[in-house]
């Protein structure tokens, strides 16, 4: 019976995913970025149930990134297609930029396939995890519906802006640069310490700015991990 558990949160993940999917093709942004956290949410605790069982298994590990590839892949490339449409385009442009979007999902199956058979990524990742990501792309519905900024929303909806994350984020997906992991061996500072740092200076972030915090945090976890891989040589 304990075995099922993971693999049940795991499926939660890919429900949300679908899900998020729908909304965001209705252009309900907002209820499809909760549906992504959600996702995530279970992403975490899938893994967290599998090593707290004892019960990680080959399936586990497949069946999640599959999933991942639907909540953390096809709707932050959905989200960016929309966003880009939104976007002022010319009647020229209009039919193919959108399109773009779409290399997220790719660069984010990708980057599911190589983590999946590499073993050395149980203590960190090599590039920016697929939840982080989608969490950076859904932030920007988000800003625009809650933070009302003009200048940040006129950013948000410049077409370059819109390419430009999109180049980012596939490359940031597959860099070869090492991202420590959120997950807690024991609880004690001295082995735990730029991930309390991280979550307090998180925490603050959000207090202070709301969603805009999202895009800050993510530039923060590479920030303070590339700190971290030069300060550990």
């Amino acid at each position: 019976m304990k075995k099922a558990i993971p693999n049940a949160l795991t499926l939660m993940n890919l429900f949300c995913g679908c899900v998020a999917v729908i909304f965001v093709v209705n252009n309900q942004f907002v209820t499809a970025a909760l549906f992504v956290f959600l996702g995530i949410f279970f992403d975490f605790f899938d893994g967290f149930a599998a090593r707290k069982l004892n019960v990680q298994s080959e399936l586990g590990l497949q069946l999640d990134s599959l999933a991942d590839v639907v909540t953390s892949g096809v709707v932050p490339g959905l989200v960016i297609y929309k966003l880009l449409q939104i976007a002022n385009l010319s009647w020229d442009e209009f039919h193919l930029i959108p399109y773009l979007g779409l290399a997220i999902t790719l660069a984010s199956a990708y980057r599911l396939a190589k983590f999946n058979i590499d073993d050395e990524q149980q203590t960190y990742f090599k590039g920016l995890p697929t939840p982080a990501n989608a969490l950076l792309i859904v932030s920007f519905p988000l800003i625009l519906e809650f933070q009302n900024n003009d200048l940040i929303n006129a950013i948000i909806l410049n077409k370059w802006f819109l390419v430009a994350i999109t180049v980012v984020s596939c490359y940031l997906l597959n860099a070869n640069i090492k991202l420590f992991a959120l997950k807690f061996k024991n609880f004690g500072f001295k082995d735990n310490a730029i991930r309390y740092i991280f979550l307090i200076l998180c925490l603050v972030l959000i207090v202070v700015l709301q969603f805009a915090a999202i895009p800050l945090i993510i530039l923060l976890y590479i920030s303070l991990s590339v700190i971290n891989n030069f300060s550990s040589k």
